[in-house]
Order: structure tokens, then C-alpha cells, then sequence
């Protein structure tokens, strides 16, 4: 999700009970602990070798190099928030026992060690299998079954559109659906918050909690959006795949051709978000706009604050110093 001012890149996404933020040298971790209190952490973005540097400023190739990067950053930014969301729900079972005259476990020392890594780094990778097989192997499966139950269906043009509306359709009603449960919807208020502390930015706005609010919870560069331009991209570029193929083949071959329409719709976005003036980019931008309303919701002046906090860490010294005085001015 991120956001641009000239080529300065600050953006982020919602995680347990916070957000992460992401400048250009490091990215900011926020989380709201059930005392009330804010717990940041900062990490460096490491830079990484100079030929990864050179293929982040290719275009097409560069979407897919963001897209891991971030997945990098993502692993760690939940990381953090689940280490905190762990220890209040530990200090929670520990005040229930003394209430109750039971003697609670003392906690252990606080280590990291590689068993925990790997399995937050199995969970992620059975997240992204899992969303791989939801929203295009499902799709795709369907699609077949549809066109052997109704032969009127048949041919490659037919199959494209109908395996790209179920792909949007079962994405909408996956979201749909976790919305209703009462830790998304909170992750969904961060993720709204995000957005509007990046749209008070960018707007030249104060930012206070009081200020920040008033902005819109959409934004044109959201990683939601990103999502729906795969999507329908992904129904032109897989039409190059030969309709009388094999259907584990046609399988293989979208899963080969993913990078390829990650690529080219990181570069939409890009052109959409710097073009919204033209009344035909902003007719591009609109669907995901729209679907933005199911994954943001209007966030309250704390989490706001917890949004602010973790921003202000990733703009460029000295404007992070004025606007952490300002915050500390204003507590």
C-alpha cells in the first residue's frame, strides 16, 4: 500500500492491533498493548545486493522484487505484533489466575529461537499456498466444470472471462465473509487508519489524530487494489496459455506466468496513482477503490495515534523530528 511523494515511497499495512510503515532506509512497527500503552520497533531495510538494486528500478521486474521485499517486511512486522499480542494474552491468563487464588507459572526468559522462526515462516507459507489455491486454482477447477456441464461455454475466450469472474467473486466473498469477525474488522480499522494518516501526508496535512480523521480510508496505491489488478490482468495474460492444453499443464503454466502478471500490475498501479486526474485512469482505479470498502473501516482516534506513531519513525530527519515534537507537544 504504498504512497509516493515524488520518489519517496512511505506506505505500509495493518497488523495485530497496529501498523507497520515502510520509508525508504527502514520500516516502523506500532502495536496498541492492552494497557494502552504503544510498542514501536524500528528495523533497517537492507538494501540487499547490486543487482537486486538494478532489477527494483526495471520496470515489470521491479514489481515483483517490491512484492518480495514486502512479503519479507510483512513476515517481520506480524512477527513483532504477534510477540506483543502473545505477552498481553500471557498477562491476561496471569491476572485471571490471581483473581481466582491460582498460582500462575512464572514466565520463562524471552528468547527467539529458530523453532519459532520457522514456524511463523511455515504459517506464511501456507497462507500464500493457501491463497494460490483459493484464488486461481479454485477458479480454475470450477471454470472446467462449468464448461463440461454446459458445452455452450466452451472455447478459450469464454474460459478466460468466466475462470477471471470467479476469481473476483471468490476473493470478494472470502473478504466478505472474514469481515465479520471481530479481530479482521479490527485489523480492517488499522488498515483504514493507515490510509489516512498517508492521505493527510500527502496532502500537506497536520498530523494530529484530530486532523488525520477527516481523511478518506481509500487509497489509490492500496495493496487491496494491487490485488484486483492481478486478478484481471491475469485474465488477459493467461489467454496466451493454448486452450487445448492439458489441464495440468494450463496449471503449471499460470503458476509460471504469476510474476508476470504481478509485474505488469504493479506497473498499472504505478500509472493509475500518478494519473488520477485523467478520467481514464480514474475509471481504472475505481473497482479497487470500491473494494477497498470491504478490507478499511473508519478506524477511532487511538488507532489512528497508533498509525501516527509508527509513520512519523519513517520520514526523512529533520521532518520526523518537527512531527514527533509535535505528537509529544500534543500528548
Amino acid at each position: 500500500m504504498p504512497a509516493e511523494t515524488k520518489e519517496l515511497v512511505l506506505g505500509g499495512q495493518a497488523v495485530i492491533e497496529g501498523v507497520m510503515m515502510k520509508g525508504p532506509k527502514m520500516f516502523s512497527v506500532a502495536v496498541r498493548r492492552a494497557s494502552g500503552e504503544i510498542r514501536i520497533r524500528d528495523f533497517d531495510i537492507v538494501d540487499g545486493s547490486a543487482l537486486r538494486v538494478r532489477l527494483s528500478k526495471m520496470p515489470l521486474v521491479r514489481g515483483v522484487v517490491t512484492m518480495a521485499a514486502m512479503l519479507v517486511i510483512g513476515y517481520k512486522a506480524l512477527q513483532f505484533s504477534a510477540d506483543e499480542a502473545i505477552e498481553d494474552a500471557e498477562a491476561a491468563e496471569a491476572a485471571e489466575a490471581a483473581e481466582k487464588g491460582i498460582a500462575a507459572p512464572a514466565p520463562g526468559p524471552k528468547k527467539k529461537d529458530a523453532g519459532d522462526k520457522w514456524a511463523m515462516a511455515g504459517a506464511m507459507g501456507l497462507a500464500l499456498a493457501m491463497g494460490i489455491g483459493l484464488f486461481f486454482l479454485l477458479p480454475h477447477f470450477l471454470t472446467v466444470l462449468m464448461q463440461r456441464t454446459w458445452p455452450t461455454l466452451s472455447g478459450s475466450l469464454a474460459f478466460n472471462l468466466i475462470d477471471g469472474l470467479l476469481r473476483v467473486l471468490v476473493f470478494v466473498g472470502y473478504v466478505g465473509g472474514i469481515s465479520f469477525m471481530k479481530d479482521i474488522r479490527r485489523i480492517f480499522q488499522y488498515h483504514g487508519a493507515e490510509h489516512k494518516v498517508v492521505n493527510a501526508y500527502e496532502h500537506k496535512a497536520e498530523l494530529t489524530p484530530e486532523a488525520v480523521r477527516a481523511y478518506s480510508v481509500l487509497h489509490p496505491r492500496c495493496g487491496t487494489s494491487f490485488l484486483l489488478f492481478v486478478m484481471l490482468i491475469g485474465i488477459v495474460v493467461f489467454s496466451f496459455i493454448p486452450y487445448d492444453s492439458p489441464q495440468v499443464v494450463k496449471v503449471a503454466m499460470k503458476l509460471a506466468l504469476l510474476p508476470v502478471v504481478a509485474g505488469i500490475s504493479y506497473e498499472v498501479l504505478r500509472l493509475t496513482a500518478r494519473n488520477l486526474d485523467s478520467p481514464m485512469f480514474k475509471a481504472l482505479v475505481a473497482p479497487g477503490l470500491v473494494l477497498q470498502r470491504l478490507t478499511t473501516r473508519e478506524p477511532d482516534l487511538s488507532q489512528i495515534e497508533v498509525a501516527l506513531a509508527s509513520f512519523v519513525r519513517v520520514l526523512p530527519r529533520p521532518e520526523a523530528d518537527e512531527k514527533e515534537m509535535s505528537l509529544v507537544e500534543q500528548a
